[in-house]
């Protein structure tokens, strides 16, 4: 019976501290940062991504083409020491006009990384940039 009674107590303090906002917190943080990117717009050969300061860890992009021609997203996998026209890293499926996808990758080094759109001709024509890792 006593046994029974610090199981009770000790799930009842699990259950006030998963409640706690203080725990919520770090629960967030550990599923990561949501990054928004938008292709194409306000136009073609442009790539908004909202933030662009993100802490390490799980990172998600929500991409979507908003343009006319097809794209794609790329996030270089090492920080940058400037702007390329390639890199190593992951791609996500090319998407048409109108198209999304998501692209989760875990970064773990701080630092600027370069994000593209590998089509060729397209980061050279300005669909290329860094976000920052905290």
């Amino acid at each position: 019976m006593r046994g029974m009674l610090r199981v009770a107590a000790l799930c009842a303090v699990i259950a006030l501290l998963a409640a706690s906002p203080a725990f919520a917190h770090r629960s967030a943080a550990k599923l990561g940062s949501t990054v928004a990117v938008t292709e194409g717009a306000p136009s073609e050969f442009t790539i908004k991504v909202a933030p662009n300061v993100v802490k390490s860890g799980v990172i998600t992009f929500k991409v979507t083409n908003k343009g006319k021609l097809s794209h794609d997203f790329k996030l270089c996998s090492s920080p940058a020491k400037g702007l390329t026209t390639s890199c190593a890293g992951r791609t996500t499926k090319m998407l048409s006009p109108g198209q999304s996808d998501t692209l989760r990758v875990t970064v773990v080094r701080k630092g600027s990384y370069e994000y593209l759109c590998t089509v060729p001709g397209h980061a050279a024509a300005g669909m290329r940039g860094l976000i920052k890792v905290t």
